[in-house]
């Protein structure tokens, strides 16, 4: 029979077009999927792949053998996955990529607890502002806002991603509160540049009721980071929106004030991603349970929910 290693490097090569991608993946170097490929190769008396130092293709024969092949392996690397899951406690490292802030703030925290449940977990965490490939870059899973969603993964919903006018009481001393979002033009603004587009983003807000209205932020002050843009808010440089998850201990602390507490500007949800499998592994499993349950304990979706308004919020919590 041949060796599920070299089946398995062989599969993931074709996958993801190269041996690289594989190799993150399978948590392995470039070199050993290489040789586990050329063993299989070698064993079958056929070349799978086409190799060019920019490309990798599969051949005729290779196309034939992993339309033979392909679900065969990933029913047994189930079964295997489905075994060892029953017997042992989950293991391994856990590759997880979110926000940086986010990630500081709200899913860090949870760490200790975490690892004292599962001790034989490795965390292999990754903060920054992007949406990473799951399967290509051999992450376990993502946490983050507005993500695109691509074939085959799964999200789980944690919570509403809601953007909120915020500023400092100090600022606000002597001026008039908007009546609307319209009415945050009059005030010094911090906008927000995006770093992917380089462009200043524009946003709508809405308030309970379905009205729907632009947020004309000036642009007196503009930055690419939402934890810069909070910290400009908190010196009195002016009125920003920024998300829920951002702002929420500085509401609470009185270091920020809310604006418009009946408006919120909706850029979709915070979710936690991971690859569709037949069977998901154990440890990405507990992770998702654990933060999800976490975010459901602490009623977390209603506190970042900008809906709700802040007098209504508080009677909630």
């Amino acid at each position: 029979m041949e060796n599920l290693a070299n089946l398995e490097s062989f599969l993931r090569s074709a996958e993801l077009g190269g041996f690289s991608a594989a190799a993150r993946r399978l948590a392995l170097t470039p070199a050993a999927v290489s040789r586990n490929v050329a063993m299989l190769e070698r064993n079958l008396g056929v070349r799978l792949f086409q190799r060019t130092t920019r490309k990798l293709t599969l051949t005729e024969a290779g196309e034939r053998f992993l339309a033979e092949v392909g679900s065969h392996v990933e029913a047994l690397q189930a079964a295997i996955a489905g075994a060892s899951s029953e017997s042992s406690e989950p293991s391994g490292l856990l590759k997880v990529s979110m926000s940086p802030h986010f990630g500081s703030d709200y899913i860090l925290p949870l760490l200790p607890a975490f690892l004292e449940k599962y001790p034989k977990i490795r965390p292999e965490w990754t903060f920054e502002n992007r949406q990473v490939d799951l399967v290509a870059e051999g992450y376990d899973a993502a946490i983050g806002g507005g993500l695109e969603l691509t074939p085959g993964m799964i999200a789980k919903t944690l919570a509403p991603a809601h953007l909120v006018a915020v500023a400092s009481p100090a600022f606000m001393a002597g001026r008039p509160m908007p009546l609307n979002p319209q009415g945050l033009a009059d005030l010094p603004g911090i906008q927000m540049r995006s770093s992917n587009t380089g462009r200043i983003r524009q946003w709508t807000m809405r308030n309970a009721a379905g009205t729907e209205m632009s947020a004309p932020l000036s642009d007196s002050v503009t930055m690419n980071d939402p934890a810069a843009i909070r910290q400009a808010a908190i010196l009195g440089l002016g009125v920003s929106l920024i998300a829920m998850p951002d702002a929420l201990f500085y509401l609470e602390s009185g270091e920020l004030i809310r604006l418009l507490p009946d408006w919120y500007a909706d850029i979709g949800l915070i979710s936690i991603y991971y690859a569709n499998r037949t069977l998901l592994p154990a440890k990405t499993r507990v992770f998702t349970d654990f933060v999800t349950e976490h975010f459901r304990r602490e009623r977390l979706a209603e506190k970042f929910a900008g809906s709700i308004g802040l007098s209504n919020m508080a009677k909630r919590l």
